[in-house]
């Protein structure tokens, strides 16, 4: 019995562990979208979220990329 819930704690953290990289995907994906529809203000809105979020993470990164080229004009 000991062994079987081991198991299931292994299993769970490996699925935690796994969806660490999908935080703010949904997010950058809605910015992106805004951001090509010239809603620029909502865009930059939202990767100042996901900066704030999930910093430190890649769709942070990505999310500072564009809003630093948003704020200068590319």
């Amino acid at each position: 019995m000991r062994n079987r819930v081991l198991v299931a704690m292994v299993v769970c953290l490996m699925v935690v562990a796994g969806c660490s990289g999908e935080k703010g995907k949904q997010q950058l994906e809605t910015a992106q979208f805004e951001e090509k529809q010239n809603n620029r203000e909502h865009a930059i809105k939202l990767y100042e979220e996901i900066i704030s979020k999930y910093p430190g993470l890649p769709n942070a990164r990505i999310a500072e990329e564009r809003l630093a080229a948003l704020k200068s004009g590319k």
